[in-house]
């Protein structure tokens, strides 16, 4: 049988995957396929940036033939247009229309949201950084098996400054919070189901410190940090935790729990994609 094969969506343009080198932070695309390699041994993940205007994207047939799509966060904002937003919405239209399981972090399930028919808008609650607190799945997301193994009430990695307004058909909200209602979401449409979540399960915690530290200026306008070196405290400690997760001094000094500092618990809702959708699509289609 042929390897698995799956394809990460890198949502970001050039210009912020370069920024955020710049910090010490790694590609979106690269620490998902490298976690995607990890839950999924011997699969080969190929990466694709619609971001940047001047790149090929794969179409049809070509999409088809990955047992799974997955993906990043993103800078950039649906409501905002232009050729970076446009060509991602229609690559995950075409995504759509194939069958293929998608799974959607932050940005994939705000643009898988507009592939489907929803929309997006900028968060009136303001942005929600470092860590979403409290999310709690609803009924339907509780006998999901996106969340097996999942507390039914938790915390994840997140920044995000959107969220999504309207729903598009043929989906069901499956985690909420006190800043977006929609913190997880599947989506049946054209044949295909795709699973997203507003937060990032693929997150280690030292690529929270690098946004905190790529986009400081923002964070301390909008209040969430007093100056400069508060963000450095900030990103130092995440970055030591992120080496030590058992430290329990700077886990209580910022109240970062089991089910983010345990891998195997953040990273559950990708590796649940993988089990329950990609692989049994993969052995549907034919090929495992």
């Amino acid at each position: 049988m042929p390897s698995p094969r799956l394809l990460v969506i890198e949502g970001n343009s050039p210009q912020t995957m370069a920024e955020h080198l710049a910090v010490g932070g790694m590609p979106a695309s690269k620490g998902y396929s490298d976690l995607l390699r990890e839950v999924l041994p011997g699969a080969v993940v190929d990466i694709c940036y619609p971001g940047d205007p001047t790149a090929l994207l794969p179409e049809g047939a070509a999409l088809e033939g990955y047992d799974g799509i997955a993906i990043t966060g993103s800078s950039l904002h649906i409501y905002n247009g232009g050729a970076e937003v446009m060509r991602q919405v229609e690559l995950v239209r075409a995504a759509l229309a194939t069958g293929t399981p998608l799974f959607g972090s932050c940005w994939g399930l705000q643009v898988i949201t507009a592939a489907a028919g929803g929309s997006v808008r900028k968060n009136p609650k303001g942005r929600e950084i470092g860590f979403g607190r409290g999310i709690r799945l609803t009924e339907a997301g509780r006998k999901h098996p996106m969340y097996v193994g999942k507390l039914d009430v938790f915390n994840a990695p997140t920044v995000h400054l959107d969220e999504v307004e309207a729903l598009p058909a043929g989906a069901t909200v499956l985690a909420t919070n006190a800043v977006s209602d929609v913190q997880s979401v599947e989506i049946r449409t054209n044949g295909s189901v795709a699973w997203a979540v507003q937060y990032h399960p693929e997150y280690p915690l030292r690529e929270i410190a690098a946004i905190a530290r790529r986009i400081g200026t923002r964070l301390i306008e909008e209040g969430f940090f007093a100056d400069v070196a508060d963000i450095k405290t900030f990103s130092d400690d995440l970055e030591t935790l992120d080496r030590d997760p058992a430290c329990k001094r700077l886990a209580w000094r910022h109240g970062i729990s089991k089910n983010i500092l345990d891998k195997k618990l953040r990273i559950s809702e990708v590796a649940n994609w993988v089990e329950f959708q990609v692989l049994p699509m993969r052995v549907k289609r034919g090929r495992g």
